[in-house]
């Protein structure tokens, strides 16, 4: 979260809105609730923001102290709020987020919540297949295989470090593309339409260099996605994709059968 505090919320902005409220009948915390998360939903309360105090809080709005902790703890714990002891509460940063079932572009992701994606390549070439390249791939140890990393960026902030391997029969042109215009998975896709994909997800932390990439502290955990994809029954993609876990969530939805 930014270091600059930005002090846009006034202790009266909120008593109006909870004012407002008072004809709904829930408990005077969860109403409070229901505000706070509303104005940060609808962008009105930005990332980074100052929240009033707890003890403005309590003057303006006429509620205990009790009450206006519980409000601020139970969204703090939802993630929508940072507390910082002897600083204050700040609107938080808001997570990125990629669908847990199918495979997104992450380009496509980034412009759909009204945000700039960009990618540093780190390189892409041609090396020779290790045992796990030929036990994944089929293809003879020592053999070529193509092998790419990239780091996805929201903004200003690297949200995903992309370590790919790619069959060389199925893409031939794979070393030629220009990753800072398209992303692999862009490419891929309309080279070797998908037939069928794979995810296993876990919590891990990233190597020294992985951190550097990425620009976050080697302690902080990261959320590991390991994808591989098919094309007409052939193994075209194994990527290793790395993320901050204080920048990044997966979601999904499904129905009951």
């Amino acid at each position: 979260m930014e270091r600059v505090i930005r002090v846009a919320i006034d202790a009266l902005d909120v008593a109006a809105l909870f004012g407002a409220s008072r004809r709904e009948s829930a408990p005077a915390y969860r109403r409070l609730k229901n505000v706070i998360t509303e104005q940060i939903g609808t962008g009105r309360w930005s990332e980074g923001e100052l929240l009033p105090s707890e003890n403005q809080l309590v003057e303006s709005l006429g509620l205990s102290r009790m009450t206006i902790n519980r409000a601020l703890r139970e969204l703090s714990s939802d993630g929508l709020l940072v507390r910082m002891p002897g600083v204050g509460t700040f609107v938080a940063e808001r997570k990125s987020s990629s669908a847990l079932y199918g495979v997104r572009n992450i380009a496509e992701e980034v412009s759909r919540r009204g945000r700039r994606h960009r990618t540093d390549v780190v390189f892409v070439r041609e090396e020779p297949a290790d045992r796990r390249a030929h036990r994944m791939f089929g293809i003879a140890e020592g053999d070529p295989i193509f092998h790419s990393r990239v780091v996805h960026f929201e903004d200003d902030n690297a949200i995903q470090l992309e370590d790919r391997h790619v069959h060389p029969e199925l893409a031939p042109e794979y070393l030629q593309q220009d990753f800072t215009a398209r992303t692999p998975n862009d490419y891929l896709s309309r080279i070797a339409p998908l037939g069928k994909g794979e995810h296993i997800v876990e919590a891990v932390l990233g190597t020294a260099e992985d951190c550097a990439l990425l620009g976050i502290a080697e302690a902080e955990p990261c959320l590991l996605i390991h994808r591989r994809t098919w094309s007409e029954g052939q193994l075209v993609s194994a990527a290793r994709l790395l993320h901050p876990g204080s920048r990044f969530r997966l979601e999904g939805t499904f129905d009951s059968m």
